[in-house]
């Protein structure tokens, strides 16, 4: 008897009813989601099929001739070259700078770590565009790059980094790995502050020495932090558009040309809003299959 009224309390109700309840709780942060993000989305592929100025009354529905050009413009598929290029420098080079940076400051315990990570930080607070001024000043021919080069006789290798065919594009990537690497860094660093001490004891029990320690006990246990800091830098690098624009305005000719960019170039100097969303929803796709592709792995990893 106690059993059955048992479980009448905890049937009681209509079936289904707390998980409908907990829809209720984020209808409105749905809703919010959907007329952001995922409506202007719509209409992005919406204009996307059609041939539009941005400007007139007028269009022309052109289905997916816009995205069929993507893959038949040298320029464009170049431009995409160029943010895997850029991919690079934003999140390999951070990442193979930031975990050894990390873990010496993690096992060192350096005094005043918090004051480090506020400066390794600092780039992530600033302006993109301040940073791009600051630094083609920097590679200017009579800038700070240069001199130094100058100063220790390599004069031969002195050159307008920016407006070099060859290394324009490398000079761009450089300052991503400059801005993003502090954000690797301080992401790693909060991984291992959280890693047991009792496992470097045990593997240094079993004769485990500096380099062993970290790849049995420290990388295994940051793979989650690693995913995330490729999915942030990932991203950065495939978005990029106002480093270009400061920087190089996609030149010299197309050499530092990148989808962002195009995308403004197309929808604000050509008057071609169609063929611009398209572009912009190609590479909305392309960042999202990367940063699954890339959460996908780091699930396997930590699980």
């Amino acid at each position: 008897m106690a059993r059955a009224r048992g479980g009448a309390g905890r049937g009681s109700g209509p079936p289904g009813e707390p998980r409908l309840s907990g829809y209720l709780y984020l209808l409105p942060g749905f809703l919010v989601y959907a007329a952001f993000l995922l409506y202007p989305l719509g209409r992005a592929a919406q204009f996307s099929l059609y041939e539009w100025d941005g400007a007139s009354a007028e269009s022309t529905f052109v289905g997916l001739r816009n995205y069929s050009e993507i893959l038949g413009d040298a320029t464009l598929r170049a431009s995409f070259g160029h943010a895997l290029v850029l991919m690079f420098f934003y999140a390999v080079l951070p990442l193979l700078i930031g975990l050894p940076l990390a873990t010496i400051l993690n096992r060192a315990k350096v005094r005043g770590l918090g004051f480090f990570r506020t400066v390794v930080f600092l780039p992530q607070v600033i302006a993109m565009v301040v940073i791009a001024v600051a630094w083609r000043r920097l590679y200017a021919p009579e800038g700070g790059l240069n001199d130094a080069l100058r100063l220790v006789g390599l004069d031969s290798l002195a050159r307008g980094w920016l407006g070099d065919y060859t290394w324009a594009l490398s000079a761009v990537g450089v300052i991503g790995t400059w801005f993003e690497t502090g954000l690797v860094t301080v992401l790693l660093l909060s991984g291992m502050g959280r890693i047991p001490g009792e496992l470097y004891e045990a593997a240094r029990l079993d004769g485990a020495g500096p380099v062993r320690e970290f790849f049995a006990v420290t990388l295994p246990s940051v793979r989650g932090e690693i995913a995330v800091a490729l999915t942030l830098t990932v991203i950065a690098a495939l978005r990029t558009f106002d480093l270009v624009y400061v920087t190089t305005t996609g030149g010299p000719g197309t050499s530092t040309m990148v989808p962002s960019f195009e995308v403004y170039n197309r929808a604000f100097e050509q008057g071609n809003v169609g063929s611009a969303t398209a572009i912009g929803v190609t590479l909305t796709v392309v960042i999202f299959l990367i940063s699954t592709v890339i959460n996908r792995i780091g699930d396997r990893a930590t699980s």
